[in-house]
């Protein structure tokens, strides 16, 4: 069976902006699958929101290693999933980490997982690499999606996909 992917929605940032909204996302795919490539003024931790629920419905479980170290933590009660790729425009470079974020079954009316990757590109010794698996304790079909820089703002030319997929 193959899997065919449609652009539902992009965004190019043109300047500095706090959050990018995906909203009347389709109910026509079987999955969705975000892709961003990300610079920020400060830490570049991009928050994910599903259907402006801000509540504490979020769980994760993030593993990073930085080429040098390995690390694991949990996140349960947040109010969105939140994405440390670290990235960021602190000293006029601009070096952006890569995201993509793959969510099965939207719009079905079980809970929701979500599971995604985040490499950083950096001139540094230590440049991480990130995987997530987390849950949205929710079983409305998402219908919007909101990424948020969680300090400052994410530079010009970040840039914000986001693909439905149908399984046939």
């Amino acid at each position: 069976m193959a899997n065919t992917y449609t652009l539902i929605a992009s965004h190019t940032a043109s300047g500095s902006t706090a959050q990018v909204d995906f909203n009347s996302i389709p109910q026509t795919y079987t999955d969705l699958l975000i892709k961003t490539s990300t610079n920020d003024t400060s830490q570049n931790v991009l928050r994910i929101r599903f259907n402006s629920i801000s509540s504490s419905d979020y769980t994760q479980k993030v593993l990073r290693g930085t080429g040098s170290a390995a690390g694991s933590f949990s996140n349960a009660g947040w109010d969105t999933l939140t994405s440390f790729a670290p990235s960021y425009n602190n000293d006029g470079t601009s070096y952006f980490s890569n995201n993509e974020y793959y969510i099965p079954n939207y719009t079905s009316s079980n809970l929701k997982t979500i599971s995604g990757d985040s490499v950083e590109e950096d001139n540094a010794t230590a440049a991480y690499i990130i995987l997530y698996a987390g849950l949205l304790n929710n079983t409305d079909a998402i219908t919007s999606i909101n990424l948020i820089s969680q300090t400052n703002n994410f530079v010009a030319n970040s840039t914000f996909y986001l693909y439905g997929i149908k399984n046939s």
